[in-house]
């Protein structure tokens, strides 16, 4: 009965955390009587979300070998999809406020949508993506390889094309890409400098520690509960018209569909269809929101609430599929 029940959390961990995120928020919303604690509530979420985030980027860290670390080919075809998608909405959004003409207008009345799909398709590979892709049988360290190439990426361009999109927020080069940066390196340089350290210098922990990928896995239904909980307060939050919900919605779900689909045919060609679609698919929807509602119209940082829940189907299906397969 034990080992059917922990086998049963396995399997169904992502499905009970997005449930008890969205619940757990909503439940919130129908009790005033615990109002008066949500503010302190929403701060120990968002203190809690690096720290769990930094623990499953340390732990992947630790099972990886530094010289394992190299770009492959499925790279750089994955980060063309993603800068050229991402140039091509913007482009067409920086047209459409310079032109008269009806499909100008069009683009400009619909914009929430375009740059609901902009934030899609950019928003970095999530830094529990490697978690996901060594449980689906998949190469971690191609994985990592790519989750700092393009966070690198999005550090340069988002901040290149924020002054051309809100020429009047008074958002420089150098604010937006120190911004950022301050973002990236914490969740993501930090925990591959101490991993390495305590692979030289503390060898026997370093062991222990790489010898709990299961803990990892854990650790990001933990964090994808808080995400999920945060989603639904963005969602619930966000002042949205219903039919503008259900356009954002359907465009994160067809940006989702879409970089999943293309990062297992750029991966397949190398033998790496697992590595390239999670990598594509799998975003850091928590960063994504953030640069929604600090560089964009706040309400574009729905469309990652949206991706947030559409990417963790997937995945759950997924990974489903793979334990089923094994047993």
């Amino acid at each position: 009965m034990k080992g059917r029940f922990i086998r049963f959390l396995k399997d169904w961990m992502l499905v009970i955390g997005m449930i008890s995120g969205a619940g757990a928020y909503l439940v919130y919303m129908q009790v005033p009587s615990i109002h008066t604690a949500g503010p302190v509530l929403e701060v120990i979420c968002r203190k809690a979300q690096p720290i769990l985030l930094f623990l499953m980027l340390f732990i992947s860290f630790s099972r990886i070998e530094p010289q394992q670390l190299h770009p492959t080919r499925w790279h750089s075809r994955n980060l063309l999809i993603q800068l050229l998608s991402f140039l091509a909405l913007t482009f067409t959004v920086v047209w459409s406020m310079h032109s008269t003409s009806g499909i100008a207008a069009w683009i400009l009345h619909h914009r929430i949508l375009f740059e609901s799909a902009m934030l899609c398709m950019i928003c970095p590979t999530a830094t529990a993506c490697a978690v996901v892709t060594g449980k689906l049988g998949g190469d971690m360290a191609q994985v990592v390889t790519y989750t700092i190439i393009i966070n690198l990426a999005v550090s340069v361009l988002v901040p290149l094309t924020v002054p051309l999109l809100y020429p009047q927020a008074g958002i420089t080069f150098i604010t937006a890409f120190s911004r950022i940066l301050a973002k990236v390196f914490p969740l993501l340089i930090l925990p591959c400098l101490a991993a390495w350290t305590v692979r030289w210098l503390m060898p026997r922990f370093h062991d222990w520690v790489s010898s709990k990928m299961n803990l990892s896995f854990y650790l990001w239904s933990i964090s994808l509960t808080i995400a999920i909980l945060m989603s639904t307060r963005a969602i619930v939050h966000s002042g949205c018209s219903f039919i503008t919900l259900v356009g954002v919605a359907l465009v994160s779900m067809l940006c989702c569909i879409i970089q999943f689909a293309a990062g297992r045919i750029t991966g397949r060609r190398q033998g790496s269809p697992v590595e390239a679609s999670q990598a594509l698919g799998q975003k850091n929807t928590v960063f994504g929101i953030w640069m929604g509602y600090t560089f964009w119209n706040p309400l574009v940082s729905v469309a990652g609430g949206f991706y947030t829940i559409w990417h963790n189907i997937h995945n759950t299906r997924q990974l489903y599929k793979t334990t089923s397969m094994q047993r």
